[in-house]
């Protein structure tokens, strides 16, 4: 241990000011041949982003639900990411992307669930704004509301972008 740890107590046992949580995706698990205990990971038989992550809007809820019920009370939470990739090609000027439209107005429908369940949900942040470099897979995946031309560095508000505005400003 490094010298003085026992004097960080103090500090580490205050009360937080908010818990955030990042959601994507769901696993499903289940027992296998091994030895106990044994799990493998299984596909999920909903529609998968361009990740192929399995699109599963209604664990957002119950894990905000869940962690405020079972871990942090009346904490507030923050849905500190939340987003899909997809190809999102730019088309004619513009980046039709519906599918990214359907996830965040069903993952923003769970949101407002869990909140009317009495989660203490305060704030939601999509990912991301900008598409960007993701760690092990480069420029390939597309997360971000607005389509950056990675040559150019031109940057494109998305169908979803202007959807996000519209929601938003109602």
């Amino acid at each position: 241990m490094p010298a003085n740890w026992q004097d960080d107590f103090g500090l580490i046992t205050q009360k937080l000011d908010w818990c955030g949580l990042n959601y994507y995706t769901r696993k499903v698990i289940k027992p296998n041949q091994g030895a106990w205990p044994s799990l493998e990971e299984v596909e999920g038989p909903l529609p998968k982003t361009f990740m192929d992550w399995e699109i599963y809007p209604q664990g957002l809820s119950q894990f905000l639900t869940r962690l405020a019920n079972e871990y942090t009370g009346d904490i507030p939470l923050y849905v500190t990411e939340n987003g899909m990739a997809a190809p999102d090609p730019l088309v004619n000027g513009g980046v039709d992307d519906q599918d990214r439209i359907a996830y965040l107005d069903a993952h923003l429908a769970e949101v407002r669930k869990a909140i009317a369940g009495g989660a203490p949900v305060k704030g939601y942040f999509a990912w991301s704004l900008l598409d960007n470099y993701e760690w092990s897979l480069g420029y390939e995946k597309r997360f971000g509301l607005v389509h950056v031309d990675f040559e150019t560095l031109e940057r494109t508000p998305k169908a979803s972008y202007h959807a996000l505005v519209r929601a938003l400003t109602e």
